[in-house]
């Protein structure tokens, strides 16, 4: 059974998922900036059929929390180490650049010839997605310090 309370020098399971959802929708503000001046982010409303640039954001921020408590869940063993968060970081940006606007997004959006296709947008998503996984996995190490401080 996994308990929700700290023992000194741990952090508990609430505050890891905490620090991954606020952690997560900080470095997706980058990520949305290059989205929006892409003129990609209606498209993320639009997963909810509302293709609007505040529904997007709304969309967007919501999915980089959770992305980020995920993260928090799948790593936590590794934050203690910078440089292997660090990669793990990237890692995960990759791995939802692929997943997310690569597969998911297009598929869900009905535009098949679009999965897996890789152009100019697609490659500003990918520096967008790596520039989140960096930020998430900075966020998460500064945070979990705080935390342990406490």
């Amino acid at each position: 059974m996994v308990s929700a309370e700290a023992t000194p020098g741990t952090v508990s399971l609430y505050s890891r998922a905490m620090a991954g959802a606020v952690a997560g929708a900080v470095a997706g503000i980058p990520l949305g900036i290059i989205m929006q001046a892409r003129d990609m982010i209606p498209m993320v409303g639009d997963l909810i059929g509302q293709a609007s640039t505040g529904w997007g954001w709304l969309v967007h921020l919501f999915n980089s929390a959770l992305f980020g408590v995920i993260f928090a869940a799948l790593f936590a063993r590794w934050f203690a180490k910078p440089a292997v968060t660090v990669g793990l970081g990237l890692l995960y940006g990759l791995a939802w650049w692929v997943l997310g606007a690569l597969i998911i997004m297009p598929a869900w959006l009905g535009m098949s010839e679009m999965i897996l296709v890789v152009n100019d947008n697609a490659w500003w998503s990918l520096l967008g997605h790596l520039i989140y996984g960096l930020i998430l996995a900075l966020g998460i190490m500064t945070l979990r310090s705080m935390m342990q401080r406490r």
